[in-house]
């Protein structure tokens, strides 16, 4: 016990709201990317219209990021730059450190914004001409290999918190996983909310809403191993001042689940008529997975400051 408590005695980072909704939006922009990847792998060209839906997601998102990130630094972006390449006179150079989980990061997310920048260009260019821009096959090749460093984003942040000296964080191996799952169903319930205004792609629906409901389960299970380590740790008292945090963010995977039940229920039935559009429990499922999602990672951030 005395042990646990020297590996935590160290001063909290007093993250507040930068960082939050930065974790939120990069699980967003991976699970965004790795979703519209996987529609467009499915080999229905009726998939195509919910994948440009989210490769315009993962740009938007992406772009953001870096905003949030240097603002929570609150460096210029000159500094920030600073974090790339070493611009000492007489020494510059690329600055990675590959035994640095923040500059493996900052570099993640850049050579991400090149594929998500490419991707979203070439949705944009593709839905202006009526036709695929680029042949299928590379640019299928292309977006598996950013469909991997998207995944890698969307667990990343996850994966910092835990290689951390910080209580609870440090306490548990699952926050990779964790944020990997709640990255990808908010994704998937965006997409699905951003469908109103894009009926074509309404026809991905029911796929999407199938896909939340497997990453539902995965959060869930990943959840409860969350609590079992924290406890196990001894740190759970830590986690009780949030408990509000962790309803929401059970109540948005919850919903995620019901969601998609009550989706494959219609397709049993073959009800496809239903699945056409995008409904009204759509939209309210999808806001609170989404709610969820940011209820998840305020909840793990806070509990360890």
């Amino acid at each position: 016990m005395l042990y646990l408590a020297a590996e935590h005695f160290v001063r909290a980072p007093q993250w507040l709201w930068y960082v939050l909704f930065y974790f939120f939006f990069a699980g967003i922009a991976g699970g965004s990317y790795a979703i519209a990847t996987m529609l467009r792998l499915s080999g229905d060209v009726r998939d195509e219209s919910a994948a440009r839906i989210g490769f315009y997601v993962s740009f938007v998102a992406t772009v953001v990021c870096p905003i949030l990130l240097t603002a929570d630094l609150g460096v210029s972006w000159p500094r920030f730059w600073h974090m790339l390449i070493d611009v000492t006179p007489g020494d510059s150079a690329v600055n990675f450190k590959y035994w640095s989980p923040m500059s493996v990061g900052a570099w993640a997310l850049l050579v991400f914004g090149f594929f998500a920048f490419v991707s979203a260009a070439e949705a944009w260019l593709s839905d202006r001409r009526g036709r695929p821009l680029v042949p299928p096959l590379l640019n299928r090749v292309f977006n598996v290999v950013g469909a991997v460093l998207g995944i890698f984003i969307a667990s990343y942040t996850g994966v910092l918190l835990s290689v951390s000296n910080q209580p609870v964080w440090s306490d548990t191996w699952s926050l990779g996983g964790l944020f990997l799952a709640s990255g990808l169903g908010g994704a998937t319930a965006l997409i699905a909310l951003l469908m109103r205004y894009r009926p074509d792609a309404a026809f991905s629906l029911g796929r999407l809403h199938q896909a939340a409901g497997y990453f539902a389960a995965l959060e869930v299970a990943l959840i409860i191993v969350f609590f079992v380590t924290v406890g196990a740790a001894g740190t759970l008292p830590r986690l009780l001042p949030w408990l509000a945090l962790w309803a929401i963010a059970v109540a948005g995977v919850a919903a995620g689940l019901v969601g998609a039940r009550g989706h494959m229920r219609v397709m049993t039935a073959g009800g496809s008529g239903a699945l056409a559009r995008v409904r009204l429990d759509t939209v309210v499922v999808s806001l609170l997975v989404l709610v969820g999602v940011l209820a998840l990672r305020a909840a793990v951030i806070f509990s360890a400051q």
